[in-house]
């Protein structure tokens, strides 16, 4: 019977690291999260309802308490776009630092291999001359 194929994509170790790095802390586990549910449609829907509530139901004069409750929101909501962003700028430094030592390492590896390359090719032009010359 044929086995079903997996899903073997393999992630980039700066992504790896990362993950690992933010598992381990359950502040970043909190903040994931809640970055996560404010850029939603979940989120927007919850607010959707919400505010039709309040400005029918709670609060009949121009909503002074809600929009205290909106302008907090916005504060937090902000910062977290921040953390976001600061998460975003530390994965992309770890992957290029993780991308420049690869090339550097492939690099230092193709330098080897055509020095050993014309190492090899100048003895065998050399031992063609010497039989074409004997």
């Amino acid at each position: 019977m044929p086995s079903k194929p997996t899903n073997t994509r393999q992630h980039h170790p700066a992504v790896l690291a990362i993950e690992a790095q933010r598992a381990a802390n359950l502040q970043l586990r909190i903040a994931d999260w809640i970055t996560a549910f404010a850029g939603s449609m979940r989120f927007v829907y919850v607010h959707v309802v919400l505010f039709a509530v309040w400005m029918l139901f709670i609060e009949k004069n121009p909503w002074p308490t809600l929009t205290l409750v909106v302008s907090l929101e916005a504060i937090f909501l902000s910062t977290f776009v921040m953390i976001g962003q600061n998460r975003q700028s530390a994965f992309q430094q770890a992957k290029a630092d993780h991308d420049f030592n690869e090339s550097e390492l492939e690099l230092k590896t193709n330098t080897q291999l055509t020095r050993e390359i014309h190492a090899l090719t100048t003895e065998l032009h050399r031992r063609v001359v010497q039989e074409g010359t004997a």
